[in-house]
């Protein structure tokens, strides 16, 4: 169990929970980031992560990162 700020580019993983504040929960929700969903790590830069969820790719920062616990 990690957060996805600590991922390495490339890798999957299943989303274990989204923790923070509300907004920041239901934004990702709307991304189709919930417990169970698979998400990949495509790149990092400047503190921007572009991940790859259901199909589609999302740039978040990296609080939002930070707030989503993965497991391998």
């Amino acid at each position: 169990m990690m957060k996805l700020s600590k991922a390495e580019i490339g890798q999957t993983f299943t989303v274990q929970s989204v923790e923070g504040k509300e907004k920041t929960k239901k934004f990702l929700f709307t991304l189709g980031c919930f417990e169970g969903e698979e998400i990949t790590v495509i790149s990092k830069l400047a503190g921007t992560f572009v991940v790859n969820i259901k199909d589609s790719r999302y740039a978040i920062d990296e609080k939002m990162a930070k707030s989503i616990v993965v497991v391998a």
